[in-house]
């Protein structure tokens, strides 16, 4: 797609430049009809001025933005250092965009597109989309870290690197069934949000489900809108409120590990014991996992090796080269101190 300029708006609606930068800056002296043709034609061809672009096409730029979903998540700023030392070795440079939970990264990309000279973007984190139409609208290549996007019939493949966030935790939950616990609660992100939270949600399901659980939704516990999704604080606040709810569980499957973190301290805090009372289980696989006290079962995701996959078929992107449409890696489980034997004291059937 190449840059549309505000020449090109002009004569798409048949008015002067000058016309088009009076709608633009809401100007009093335009025909209100005129402004609205303009402003429609500006929106539907995803014009965004910039006083620079005109030189912008006399450089080239070896840059690669990194759009982050969930910047003040560890698991994702160990992966962006990750990603600026492998890119680096390449020549390239990286630069850093937050992503806000209401915004759309698309419309973020294609905002950033306009005002830097990309050579590529990767998206880090976000949520999963009905189609990859609109992906189409960049002009760079992409890659999609951590986010697995279905391609539809007809659609043009989105290349991605995640792990199977279903099947993952699946795994996870099912380790928990088999040390006995029937009372599964789970932590997992907003209800409304379509991401790796609904993915790890599904998960849950199944593994209740091949082992004969009926899921109670009383233990399927939303974070909250006011604090950072996948924090500890989310999780503390979460799990507080479960606590005094008086239902009765045996373990939670926290959808990060973060937010398990979060959930142990409620615990702990309340005068139970970790995993005598409860177990706690998280997912990422961070490195303070094991430093925690107790030190938390989670599932490791292969972040060396996703990284690694991402930045190579960027490259091929960038050069023109194949490349695979998406890859899809296996994580481990890594049973660790936060888990244990139900206890019987507050085990029932499900």
């Amino acid at each position: 797609m190449s840059d549309i300029t505000i020449r090109d708006i002009a004569k798409l609606c048949g008015v002067g430049v000058s016309t088009v930068s009076r709608a633009m800056n809401d100007h009093p002296d335009i025909n209100p009809e005129t402004k609205a043709k303009i402003m429609q034609a500006i929106e539907q061809h995803n014009y965004i001025p910039n006083n620079s672009a005109r030189n912008l096409k006399r450089s080239e730029s070896n840059t690669i933005a990194l759009l982050m979903k969930g910047i003040d998540n560890p698991f994702f700023q160990g992966m962006f250092h990750m990603f600026e030392e492998m890119l680096s070795r390449k020549n390239y440079t990286l630069i850093l965009q937050k992503v806000g939970f209401d915004e759309d990264e698309v419309n973020v990309a294609l905002e950033l597109e306009k005002e830097k000279k990309l050579k590529g973007i990767i998206f880090l984190g976000g949520r999963i989309r009905e189609n990859t139409q609109d992906f189409a609208l960049l002009s760079v290549p992409y890659i999609l870290c951590t986010v697995r996007q279905p391609q539809l019939p007809g659609e043009r493949a989105a290349h991605f690197v995640a792990i199977d966030d279903v099947k993952e935790s699946f795994k996870i939950v099912d380790y928990l069934c088999s040390l006995g616990h029937r009372r599964i609660a789970i932590i997992t992100s907003l209800q409304e949000e379509r991401g790796v939270g609904s993915l790890r949600y599904e998960g849950y399901c199944k593994a209740l489900e091949k082992n004969g659980i009926k899921p109670d939704p009383g233990l399927v516990c939303y974070m909250k809108h006011n604090l950072a999704s996948f924090s500890a604080e989310n999780g503390y606040a979460v799990t507080q409120e479960l606590l005094a709810s008086g239902k009765k569980f045996t373990a939670v499957f926290a959808a990060s590990d973060m937010t398990a973190i979060g959930v142990c301290k409620a615990i702990l805090e309340s005068g139970n014991r970790i995993p005598q009372d409860y177990s706690v289980a998280g997912f990422d696989g961070l490195n303070l996992t094991h430093f925690y006290h107790p030190s938390i079962t989670t599932i490791h995701q292969p972040i060396d090796e996703m990284v690694k996959a991402a930045v190579r078929m960027l490259s091929a992107l960038i050069e023109g080269e194949p490349c695979e449409g998406g890859q899809i890696f296996e994580a481990r489980l890594e049973i660790q101190e936060s888990t244990g034997p139900a206890n019987s004291a507050v085990r029932t059937d499900g």
